[in-house]
């Protein structure tokens, strides 16, 4: 049977590109290809924005009341084709049935907080900032945005966190997806379309990063928003800064969690094993690393090998499987030349996940969860984000020693506590580094009305995606200062030097 060919999406219409490179497309669980994407050429990336420039002049002036009845009916949308979107992020990306139902439930979220734009864009004003003087401030659209997509969450990321506050502020966008799982947002931007979104708002192309780096020097474009490695997103962030452009880039993680000895043992247990093995691993929020506190550590590691090995292997459309396959061929091999890096530097492996068999899947790309222990300071397969379903284990005497250890590393996008005190809690979220702090809450991202708050190397920018900072990003703001004459001021000679820009 033939490979389905997919095409690009700019100006409303679907485009077969006139590229001779295509790129496959895997079912994750069975090793096979679907489908394969364009590689776009410039011309094509240059007309999608071009498209998106065109949108912006009139979807720009909709008032912002008329443009959240779009999404009102998207989020609709999302709800009657809701077991045919989690299927497709099942088989495009090798989530689990519930997994990939939360990324589609992730896209529906941010929807309904962009269903407040008219509310979360309201200005503020002041009547006699001076004497007769009265200063309004406006939130306006800001024009093309370009978003660049990883592979990860095929639905969340492009169709949740990029789109939905962007164009319900008045701004147009085009979508770098990820070439390795494109289709989610594809049929995604079918639904928005028969949600009544005009041509051209929302626009997509796959491609190379050659291909890409055309976004971040484009005249047109006037912001990046990016998600993926700290090295691309470092790139990202300081070219088209550099250009002019307002930035928001979102990296990788290596996010820890201290396992206190008052905590909650076979609770926290399995919490860890939920975030350190969910989605395979492959999420920057996901929970890689547990520090361990001496006293309790022996016990903890006894109970996430025996929590680890229930979890039952398996294609992600079926739903019984807890854990899936990674994304790629190419990602297994990393994930597994990572666990070979684990084992040379000296790690104790635990638990070995490498070559697991699933009965009819020979040819998925399938790790078992997979635990190393005694981590020590210095070895990268506990300090470099592995992103697969990787646990290290690293050992400290006390609380002090765990937060100095954890605030040591580079990223800090998540941190998390294990622990019954209200002290150490306190103390932790205090004076941890991590932008996202859990209690008790192995993956502790906030709902879509607080922002994605990573810090250090695990962000670049000054706003986050989501909240009240996403929405400041896709806007700008303006003041506009008024003073009405009356009679005897029309008959003035002179003006003041600060004309009224001095309050009193």
């Amino acid at each position: 049977m033939a490979v389905k060919k997919l095409r690009y999406f700019a100006g409303g219409q679907w485009i077969e590109s006139k590229t001779e490179k295509y790129m496959d497309v895997f079912n994750p669980s069975t090793g096979e290809v679907i489908a394969q994407t364009p590689c776009c050429t410039v011309e094509e990336v240059e007309y999608a924005i071009s498209k998106a420039k065109e949108a912006f002049k009139t979807w720009s002036q909709v008032p912002v009341c008329k443009r959240v009845q779009v999404l009102y009916k998207f989020r609709t949308l999302l709800e009657e084709h809701m077991d045919e979107l989690t299927e497709l992020v099942a088989r495009e990306h090798g989530k689990v049935w519930d997994e990939a139902k939360g990324d589609i439930l992730k896209v529906k979220e941010p929807v309904e907080l962009a269903c407040g734009a008219p509310t979360l864009m309201l200005g503020e004003s002041l009547r006699d900032t001076s004497s007769g003087y009265d200063t309004v401030l406006y939130r306006e659209p800001v024009g093309v945005f370009a978003g660049i997509v990883p592979f990860n969450f095929p639905g969340m990321i492009p169709m949740g966190w990029m789109v939905p506050l962007c164009i319900a502020a008045g701004n147009t966008i085009v979508l770098k997806l990820a070439s390795m799982t494109p289709m989610t947002a594809m049929r995604l931007a079918e639904l928005l379309q028969e949600a009544g979104l005009p041509d051209g708002v929302v626009n997509l192309v796959t491609c190379s990063r050659n291909e890409a780096e055309l976004f971040l020097t484009h005249p047109d474009i006037k912001g990046v928003t990016f998600v993926g490695s700290t090295s691309v997103g470092l790139h990202i962030y300081s070219t088209a800064a550099a250009h002019g452009k307002r930035v928001q880039a979102l990296c990788e993680a290596k996010n820890h969690a201290l396992v206190l000895e008052d905590a909650a043992l076979e609770r926290s247990a399995r919490g860890i094993i939920n975030s350190a093995f969910g989605c395979a691993g492959e999420r920057c929020m996901a929970l890689p690393v547990v520090v361990a506190q001496e006293s309790i550590a022996d016990k903890l590691v006894s109970l996430l090998v025996e929590y680890a090995k229930e979890l039952k292997i398996g294609p992600a459309y079926d739903k019984t499987s807890k854990l899936g396959p990674v994304v790629t061929a190419e990602h297994r091999a990393s994930v597994l030349k990572w666990i070979e890096k684990g084992i040379e530097e000296g790690a104790e492996l635990v638990l070995d996940g490498r070559n697991p068999v699933v009965p009819g899947y020979e040819n998925g790309f399938y790790i078992g969860p997979t635990i190393f222990d005694h981590v020590k300071p210095g070895m990268t397969v506990g300090d470099k984000e592995i992103f697969g379903p990787v646990l290290c284990i690293k050992r400290v005497k006390n609380f002090e020693e765990g937060l100095a250890l954890m605030n040591e590393n580079p990223y800090a996008n998540g941190s998390v506590i294990f622990t019954q005190s209200g002290y150490y809690a306190r103390e932790f979220a205090k004076r941890t580094d991590g932008g996202m702090v859990g209690v008790n809450v192995g993956i502790p991202v906030p709902v879509g009305i607080f922002p994605f708050t990573g810090h250090k190397l695990s962000f670049f920018g000054d706003l986050h995606t989501l909240g009240k900072d996403g929405i400041r990003f896709y806007t700008e703001t303006k003041a506009v200062t008024t003073r009405w004459f009356d009679e005897e001021e029309m008959k003035a000679t002179s003006v003041d030097t600060w004309d009224g820009s001095v309050g009193g």
